[in-house]
């Protein structure tokens, strides 16, 4: 339910992004990626990972954007909520980066010698 829920959120995300930050499917996005998250890895360790010490300023750009979106300013909202999201999982993109160059066509494609340098 909680993958199903996460992935129904990024869709939903990235469609109403397409069509000119619609605020009701980004509202619905942000929603259905909240509880999705909340229902893969459980509440309280949800709640956790959003209100570490060293996390608040980065729950405070994620839910605000989220709640920017939900009162109708789509624009200023996603805009907060992608730096959010950055700040929050900064520490799991060297990770995913990894992951991806042993993925058999990703990876020779972060291989390259100009984007190896970057990633």
């Amino acid at each position: 339910i909680g993958m199903g829920l996460t992935g129904f959120g990024v869709f939903f995300l990235f469609f109403g992004m397409i069509l000119f930050f619609d605020k009701a499917l980004l509202a619905i996005g942000n929603v259905l990626f909240v509880a999705g998250l909340a229902f893969v890895i459980g509440l309280e360790r949800t709640f956790r990972f959003f209100f570490q010490k060293h996390k608040v300023k980065a729950t405070g750009f994620f839910l605000g954007g989220v709640f920017v979106v939900l009162i109708g300013w789509p624009l200023i909202g996603m805009i907060l909520e992608i730096y959010g999201f950055f700040l929050l999982f900064r520490g799991f993109f060297p990770v995913v980066v990894g992951f991806i160059r042993r993925v058999p066509v990703l990876g020779s494609l972060l291989n390259l010698p100009g984007i190896r340098s970057t990633t």
